[in-house]
């Protein structure tokens, strides 16, 4: 007796297998609830996170099932007995448009343009133009078989514009009044029981280890490296994915291109020294420490069209001719030179609101009313770099540490936001240009981008916006100095030594 269940052929997903590595599972899962030969299901969900080969890989696998019988090896086999129609719910604009495209879709699948509406703006107007589409095309086809099917794959479908509730449970019911069509769902992260359906099938697409990660880069690698042969080369490419990934992907991005990317962008600067015949390919252990200021660069995961020059500090630790204490600092150097980058981008509100901080960080607030009191002067006084200790008989003298060498100290947030008030005046109006925008007024979102960015960080817990809260200033003197130089301030003439 002939089993009604029948998988597709090997054939057909092999080519699959090779395209798509470390998806052979999902494949087989997914074709098995799709192919009507197999288990077809009425609602079918696929979730995983980005980057995980959903949507690639299901269009992949139907095509190869929707091929005509006669460019397969095994005319006996259903492959041919299914259509589709895939819609991307991210470009819809409004529901309506989701309807529209998908009525123009299954009907571009089933050449039935002639039937098609020309308006769909409803949920029940859809099922009933697919009704009679998916029926009259398989009336017209005597030579189609009863087990004939129709997919409908809505990607990201979770990311649908202004989408009511009942959305999803709605297309989750067409496959109840229509037989033929199975609903395909691509998301990224469905609450349960999102479609409202007992009759739907999940199939998950896990992240990448790092296993796959090195396998998959594995199977193309790049040309060989001057001076080497490919085994060699292929060798070292796959230690050298495996190093990437564990000091930028594991820690900052998770996906197959950002990892991809990297990997060709670094491919580079690592395999240098062998260009230069200093190194040879079997000396990983060298070649990573000479290459270590790259792996420790995270700007590779967020490309830009702007060229950024290398810093002094990668240079130095890219050089073979650097000396210990010069790789050493190397790191040191790479710090500050990006947060001084990172403060040089800020808005000018932003930045007083970092000189405010440190001042409330590093001055003793009994000297506030002195710095920054205009009753007697008619202008906010400073110390000029500090002041003297009284001297008298019998008192010892010694030598004070400056307080911009130590560590910065807790302060309340309403404190900060006196000695801001106070010195913005002084600071901005004192004739100099401070841009082509001006100041701007929006306090609090400057205040925001800068416990964003880890330049504020709270020392206590409680409600970010508590004025009596205390707060911690996490920039050193020298990004201080510069930010302060950039509008015209010295930072100098404000601290009490």
């Amino acid at each position: 007796m002939e089993s009604l269940f029948k998988l597709p052929d090997e054939q057909i997903l092999a080519p699959l297998f090779e395209k798509f590595p470390c998806r052979e599972h999902q494949i087989r899962s997914l074709a098995s609830l799709i192919s009507p030969g197999a288990i077809p299901c009425r609602n079918l969900v696929i979730h995983g996170a980005e980057a995980t080969g959903k949507s690639s890989t299901t269009a992949a696998l139907l095509d190869r099932l929707c091929e005509p019988q006669s460019a397969q090896s095994d005319a006996a086999t259903p492959a041919a007995q299914l259509s589709y129609a895939r819609v991307d719910a991210a470009q819809c604009i409004t529901v309506r448009h989701l309807y529209e495209r998908v009525v123009s879709s299954v009907a571009a699948s089933l050449h039935a343009h002639d039937q098609a509406p020309k308006r769909c703006e409803t949920m029940a107007q859809l099922a009933v133009a697919l009704g009679e589409m998916l029926q009259d095309n398989n009336n017209n086809n005597n030579g189609r078989d009863a087990q004939w099917r129709f997919a409908l794959v809505l990607d990201s479908i979770d990311r649908q514009r202004d989408a009511p509730a009942t959305l999803l449970p709605a297309l989750a019911r067409l496959s109840e009044m229509i037989p033929c069509l199975t609903c395909v769902f691509i998301v990224t992260s469905p609450p349960a029981g999102f479609l409202r359906s007992a009759g739907s099938a999940n199939l998950h697409f896990p992240p990448y280890t790092k296993q796959e990660y090195v396998r998959i880069l594995g199977l193309s690698p790049p040309a060989p490296v001057r001076h080497t042969t490919q085994q060699e080369t292929s060798d070292l490419w796959a230690r050298f994915c495996a190093a990437v990934h564990d000091s930028l992907i594991r820690a900052a991005s998770r996906t197959l291109p950002s990892f991809r990317d990297c990997c060709h962008a670094l491919w580079p600067r690592f395999v240098g020294p062998i260009v230069a015949q200093t190194h040879t390919p079997k000396e990983f252990s060298k070649l990573l420490v000479a290459a270590r200021v790259h792996f420790q660069d995270e700007s590779l995961l967020n490309p830009s069209i702007v060229a950024v020059r290398p810093s002094n500090a990668a240079v130095a630790g890219s050089s073979s001719s650097s000396t210990l204490s010069n790789k050493s600092a190397a790191p040191t150097k790479a710090k500050v030179s990006n947060v001084a980058e990172l403060t040089s981008l800020l808005p000018t509100i932003a930045r007083l609101l970092l000189l405010a901080a440190y001042l409330a960080s590093h001055n003793p607030s009994k000297h506030d009313l002195t710095l920054f009191s205009t009753y007697h002067h008619g202008r906010k006084r400073r110390r000029g770099g500090g002041t003297t200790s009284r001297g008298g008989p019998g008192r010892s003298k010694h030598r004070k540490i400056a307080r911009k060498l130590l560590g910065s100290h807790a302060f309340v947030l309403e404190r900060m936001m006196a000695i801001f008030e106070a010195a913005r005046a002084e600071w901005i109006d004192d004739g100099r240009p401070v841009g082509a925008a001006g100041v701007d007024g929006d306090v609090g979102m400057a205040l925001a981008t800068l416990v964003s960015l880890r330049l504020l960080v709270r020392a206590g817990g409680g409600d970010m916006m508590d004025r009596s809260g205390k707060w911690r200033i996490n920039v050193g003197w020298e990004a201080v100095r510069g930010i302060g130089r950039s509008i015209g301030v010295e930072v100098e003439e404000w601290l009490i030594e």
